[in-house]
């Protein structure tokens, strides 16, 4: 075996990601609750004005409800310690709750407590509240990258709160019902400047049909997945599960790529593009790209998936 999932994190080293994202979140994980919760009530009205936010599916908000019906019914003290609670990682049963909970059903709970921080249902940030110089640093850093950077950072700092799971010991998952797969008829076929490799062509197409079944049949048994700026998910299970809590109704649009022969019969494929995402729609697309290693056989041995640093890296295919 010519690669080991380290090795092939490697392939195609030019590909320059939107550092700035991890960095960004870095920052903000060091902010105290206090001012966690005003950049991310700022960044809501700010992100209003700009960005279309979807409303969240009907799955996430029933699997949330009960929770969001307890914050509800807590006096305003309560409700901001809760929320604070949940900036802070602390072990309470609100914050095991959340992190048993998919990242789509996270983002509906916020999106919810926002709105309802907007109406005055819930304690909000208090009038003339200041942010800190960091954070008023952290604020300005998110108003000067793209949507799609700006998006993806406040994804991952909500999608961080809560009781660290890896403590949680034996749980189970809660995430929505997986979306129905689109008919065959239905489906459109993307086209790929420079990639016509029928493995790369089914990976985007599955995808887009949110047909998970077919398109974890693309990989090895040992195969890897790479989401932006996190750890490879190894092994079909663990992408299956990747796919379905993650990926559905996702929008890709590959524009062109590059397929290069790699050791042993291996085959390394480069591909940059868009995606779109349900919650935010066609407004915003995320410049990605996404680098394949195939083995001999055209399986996906690993894959990983950028957020790209600029809309000018979309052209970027060099090695």
């Amino acid at each position: 075996m010519p690669f080991t999932i380290d090795s092939a994190r490697g392939i195609f080293p030019g590909t320059l990601s939107a550092d700035v994202v991890p960095a960004t979140i870095a920052r903000f994980n060091q902010l105290s609750a206090e001012d966690q919760l005003a950049l991310i009530w700022f960044a809501y009205l700010e992100m209003g004005k700009t960005i279309t936010i979807a409303a969240p599916g009907a799955a996430s908000m029933v699997l949330a409800e009960g929770t969001l019906n307890d914050i509800r019914q807590m006096s305003a003290l309560e409700q901001s310690q809760a929320m604070c609670d949940l900036t802070n990682r602390a072990d309470t049963p609100l914050c095991r709750t959340y992190a048993t909970w998919s990242p789509n059903i996270k983002l509906g709970f916020w999106y919810e407590l926002g709105k309802w921080m907007d109406e005055g249902i819930v304690a909000p940030i208090p009038k003339g509240y200041k942010l800190s110089a960091n954070a008023s640093a952290v604020l300005q850093e998110i108003r000067n990258v793209d949507p799609g950077q700006q998006i993806t950072i406040l994804r991952n700092a909500v999608v961080g709160m809560g009781y660290d799971p890896s403590k949680l010991g034996d749980y189970t998952p809660v995430a929505e019902p997986v979306a129905p797969v689109q008919e065959i008829a239905q489906r459109s076929q993307v086209q790929i400047e420079g990639v016509t490799n029928s493995t790369i062509l089914s990976y985007m197409n599955n995808m887009n049909a949110n047909d998970f079944d077919a398109l974890i049949q693309l990989f090895v048994p040992d195969g890897a997945l790479q989401p932006p700026f996190q750890k490879p998910v190894v092994g079909k299970d663990a992408v299956m599960r990747f796919f379905r809590e993650e990926c559905q109704n996702l929008k890709l649009a590959p524009e062109r790529g590059v397929s290069e022969p790699a050791e042993d019969g291996f085959t390394q494929v480069k591909v940059t593009g868009t995606v779109q995402t349900p919650w935010f729609g066609a407004g915003v697309g995320m410049n990605m790209a996404w680098r394949f290693l195939l083995d001999p056989q055209d399986k996906i041995f690993f894959v990983a998936i950028d957020l790209l640093a600029s809309p000018k890296e979309l052209l970027n295919l060099a090695r």
